[in-house]
């Protein structure tokens, strides 16, 4: 069953955070963290396991979080505000990859902050910045994508635009930009390992409701392909798939 979750939904795990020195409110999405738990809690899903985690982070303004890298495969988008990532400008909509043990950045946010999600379809147990975690780096591939696109009100028209082609193992980025109570169906989940599907734009009808701007949708490998409904605003909707053999397991 696809799970979908709404900004408001998520605003009850909404707390603010100091990570690597940076104040930052971070709303968690999907998953859990395991640093918070108590003594008696079980064991982290390990690294085979497909564990959806999402967060929206929003960076304070004029702050830099290192270079750093984690220890699952990861898409973020970001959504507000603006900065730069590595030596990138960034800014509503920029989408970007990283394989798991892929070190990225700097993260530099502007005036406004910087907002962004991480998303990961496997368990990560936080951050490891360089240059003090560069020893745990492991020899797997690495591999960076971005997606530079400035996000507009939804198209009067259907359509669909590949900001990231999809690779040999699955992995890729599209976007979809839809009038009101128009559809489109997303590529075969079985071909990848995972697909969130972000609205950054008007809403997607879903069982009677309306998920608006900054809902999130995970479609696990399994399900049937994933079909978008635009609400009554229309829709733009990234969709985002990681790949089928991650090489860090």
């Amino acid at each position: 069953m696809v799970q979908a979750v709404s900004p408001e939904m998520a605003r009850a795990q909404r707390r603010d955070v100091v990570a690597n020195g940076v104040p930052a409110t971070l709303t968690t999405y999907f998953g859990s963290n395991w640093t918070l738990a108590g003594p008696d809690a079980p064991p982290p899903p390990g690294p085979e396991v497909l564990y959806p985690m999402a967060f929206l982070v929003e960076q304070s303004a004029e702050t830099t979080v290192q270079t750093h890298y984690h220890a699952a495969n990861q898409w973020q988008v970001v959504v507000g505000g603006g900065g730069s990532m590595g030596t990138h400008a960034v800014g509503p909509v920029v989408v970007h990859y990283t394989n798991a043990f892929s070190s990225y950045g700097p993260l530099r946010s502007g005036p406004e902050g910087l907002h962004y999600f991480t998303l990961r379809n496997g368990y990560d147990p936080g951050a490891q910045y360089i240059p003090a975690g560069r020893d745990r780096l492991r020899q797997v591939k690495r591999r960076f994508r971005e997606a530079k696109q400035v996000a507009g009100a939804p198209c009067t028209q259907p359509g669909a635009e590949v900001l990231i082609p999809m690779a040999e193992d699955g992995m890729g980025a599209l976007r979809f930009r839809l009038a009101a109570g128009e559809s489109v169906t997303g590529p075969d989940p079985s071909t990848g390992l995972g697909q969130f599907w972000v609205v950054t734009a008007g809403s997607l009808a879903a069982e009677g409701a309306a998920l608006p701007r900054l809902s999130l949708l995970f479609v696990r490998p399994e399900e049937s392909a994933f079909t978008a409904t635009a609400g009554a605003e229309g829709l733009e909707v990234l969709a985002l798939q990681y790949p089928r053999d991650p090489a860090h397991i």
